[in-house]
């Protein structure tokens, strides 16, 4: 043993990530009995993408009840839809309650992780030391690394830039005259929460959202304490929005023609705050509602009518100096550059840092577009596992049902190593791989993500949609309940297959 590996601290499970993934699967280790397992963090908090997003304006569009683990439902939501202060709040609380805080390591960004087959474990370098695990559990997310576009002459402009992920709050917009660049998630919570403040906010919108009014109030003191009392009416209020969804679901995914309906209610609540017709005409999508996340905003149409606001219906394609100018030729002299561009969704960054059994990166083996078997296990990468992984993203419901289910195949998982017992590791088949992925993408053809006429960040560099899931939550907890053994090789180490070889021979 070299005095590297004497350095490098042996766990069982490494988990990567401390947000709702992260901080999950560390909970349901621990439920399962598993404490040998640290959780790598490479910032100093907790929280994951509702950390890092701290935006003015920066809210959830799912319910607060739904948008919660099921193990730690929270009775003191302060609204219907969260802020994100909430959300990081109940985090940090999750991480203390379930007592996650000894095993994780801040400040520990993962550099590389390395398959070593003759040990059956994976070695992890990251900025604050070695390790070497059994199993690795990646969360990074898909919504951690933002992706801002490369325009010309951005280097060279004198004014402010940053990412809406990377909000610079020692930066005062007021009295600026402020680019917003997109028009997502993002952007529908940024631009109403800046807009009295700036001297002029210019957007540059590619593609115009669907946005329907967020029916938001503030839950009254009389309402938690009915569910601090009776915590049964906290699980019914969940179970009522989901309820609710799985059935929405049914039209995004069966019947996208039925969304029409919901259109034209999208439309009304556009032509209540805007009464210019060119601006309306500007702000009206081309493609079937949902084909993009639906938006929900009450304050975003009512912003872009004020006399300090300029929607450009392009996108920004060059600086010059302090000039931005649009696709379309318009331009516009800021003091402030905000980009609310999305994030590496379907080419996430920690693919590069991820090396197989033979010897290429997750990226490499990806680079035909990511699949995964059952949203968590790739072919060639034994004991690794990832949660969200390739189509497990919704666009109707909430995300942490999906990594609940998740954090059950973990479970069945190591329950599955335990029974094989001494040192294997489980690999999932390319076979079932590209089965699981050919039902999943067969299912895709008719939804509305990939006939409703858009293009979105769901779909990969070819075209093909490998972010989200064509069916309903519970589909996909039907999905994951358990691990099925004939999906993957077993393999064993070569000591113990020598072993057995032996063995066998001795018996015959």
């Amino acid at each position: 043993m070299t005095e590297h590996e004497h350095e490098r601290e042996h766990v069982r499970v490494a988990v990567i990530g401390s947000g709702f993934g992260g901080l999950g699967a560390a909970v349901r280790l621990r439920r399962e009995g598993v404490t040998d397992f640290v959780v790598l963090e490479r910032a100093d908090s907790v929280g994951g993408t509702w950390r890092d997003n701290s935006y003015p304006g920066c809210a959830c569009d799912v319910p607060s009840h739904l948008y919660s683990f099921s193990f730690a439902p929270n009775a003191d939501w302060p609204r219907t839809f969260s802020g994100q202060e909430h959300i990081r709040a109940y985090l940090e609380n999750v991480a203390d309650v379930f007592r996650i805080r000894p095993h994780i390591r801040f400040n520990s960004e993962v550099k590389m992780m390395t398959w070593d087959a003759e040990r059956l474990r994976w070695d992890i370098e990251t900025t604050a030391g070695s390790y070497s695990a059994d199993l690795v559990v990646s969360a990074t997310g898909p919504l951690s690394d933002p992706k801002v576009p490369d325009v010309p002459g951005l280097d060279s402009f004198p004014g402010k830039v940053f990412h809406s992920a990377r909000w610079d709050h020692d930066y005062d917009l007021r009295g600026k005259r402020v680019a917003m660049v997109g028009t997502g998630a993002s952007a529908i919570q940024i631009v109403p929460a800046i807009q009295p403040d700036v001297e002029r906010l210019t957007l540059f919108q590619r593609t115009p959202p669907w946005v329907m009014p967020r029916v938001d109030r503030p839950i009254s003191a009389a309402e938690r304490a009915v569910h601090r009392a009776l915590p049964f009416t906290t699980q019914a209020r969940r179970g009522l929005l989901w309820g609710i969804r799985e059935l929405q679901t049914q039209a995004f995914t069966k019947r996208p023609n039925e969304l029409v309906l919901v259109e034209q209610l999208a439309k009304k609540n556009m032509a209540r705050a805007i009464k210019d017709p060119a601006l309306r005409a500007r702000l009206t999508p081309d493609y079937r509602i949902g084909c993009k996340r639906i938006l929900l905003s009450r304050t975003y149409y009512p912003a872009l009518a004020r006399p300090n606001v300029d929607v450009v219906a392009s996108g920004l394609s060059e600086v010059r100096g302090s000039t931005v100018v649009a696709a379309d030729g318009t331009t516009a002299e800021v003091d402030a550059i905000v980009f609310g561009t999305g994030f590496h969704v379907t080419d996430m960054p920690i693919a590069d840092r991820v090396v197989g059994a033979d010897g290429r990166t997750l990226a490499e083996a990806w680079q035909g577009g990511m699949q995964a078997l059952r949203g968590s296990s790739a072919a060639g990468f034994p004991n690794w596992m990832t949660v969200i992984g390739p189509n497990t993203g919704l666009g109707t419901s909430s995300m942490i049902l999906m990594i609940e289910s998740q954090l059950n195949y973990l479970a069945d998982y190591i329950r599955q190593l335990d029974v094989l017992g001494g040192r294997v590791a489980l690999d999932a088949r390319p076979s079932a791989v590209s089965a699981w992925n050919r039902r999943v993408q067969d299912r895709m053809k008719r939804t509305v993500w990939n006939t409703g006429g858009c293009t979105s960040w769901y779909m990969d560099a070819s075209g093909r949609n490998t972010t989200i899931w064509p069916g309903t939550t519970a589909e996909f907890r039907k999905a994951t309940r358990r691990v099925d053994l004939t999906e993957y090789e077993v393999v064993r180490a070569k000591t113990e297959r020598k072993a057995e070889v032996e063995a066998e021979v001795a018996s015959a």
